[in-house]
């Protein structure tokens, strides 16, 4: 191809027409990815979040879905002056402005209290170390109840009238009673007295009652001298 050749077909019109659908198809190609991507996002648009505290499950969920948003559990509480799966913390906070389709985590309470395991504190532990323990693991701990035992161990401890064992589960809303040794110890229980038996050896004529008599030998008589002192 001459220079000519070149020169013409770079000035025909044809070749301009080409070039100017190129660059609509492409300006047309930018602007559709721009307000494509714009509708995907929600761009600009600004949705405030609304407060969902204390509100029924089922009531913040319908409220969320009137604005676009969405809800999910997380986690759950327990207060017990409010209703079971009431709303009781949110994620996002009210007011805060998101876009359509975001997701608002929240804790609900739970229908029942927490339950939670006794540790090993019975037979096991002092007062003071046991009260401490139960008190940070969340337990309500009422006034001791005082056994016979030694000073300030746990021997039991009570709830509702019934003894516990360790590792049962305890509502924290029950009131646990500690049962601690007052110091002293019932003899009765721990000593048993038996009076001494005399057990006669071989050839003894006699042998002495528990009771500190006397019982006759074999032969039916007592063998015995009397032997005077000096006057």
């Amino acid at each position: 191809m001459t220079a000519n050749e070149f020169f013409r077909k770079l000035m025909s019109g044809k070749f301009w027409a080409n070039i100017g659908a190129m660059l609509i198809v492409v300006v047309l190609l930018c602007l559709g990815v721009k307000f494509g991507l714009d509708l995907y996002t929600h761009h600009g648009e600004e949705i405030v979040v609304p407060d969902v505290k204390h509100k029924v499950f089922s009531d913040a969920e319908q409220l969320l879905s009137n604005r676009g948003l969405d809800i999910q559990v997380v986690d759950t509480g327990y207060v017990k002056t409010l209703p079971p799966d009431c709303v009781l913390d949110q994620m996002l906070a009210p007011g805060s402005k998101v876009k359509r389709g975001r997701v608002v985590y929240v804790v609900i309470n739970s229908a029942h209290s927490p339950m939670l395991t006794l540790p090993d504190i019975i037979d096991n532990n002092s007062y003071r170390e046991a009260r401490a323990n139960l008190i940070a693991m969340g337990f309500k701990v009422g006034p001791p109840q005082y056994v016979s035992g030694e000073t300030d161990w746990v021997y039991g401890v009570g709830c509702h009238g019934q003894n516990l064992r360790n590792g049962q589960k305890v509502s924290i809303e029950d009131v646990l009673t500690i049962q601690v040794g007052d110091g002293v110890m019932n003899m009765n229980d721990d000593i048993i007295y038996t009076d001494p038996e005399y057990m006669p050896n071989d050839g003894d004529s006699t042998a002495t009652h528990t009771d500190g008599g006397v019982i006759e030998g074999e032969g039916g008589h007592d063998d015995f001298e009397v032997v005077n002192g000096p006057e």
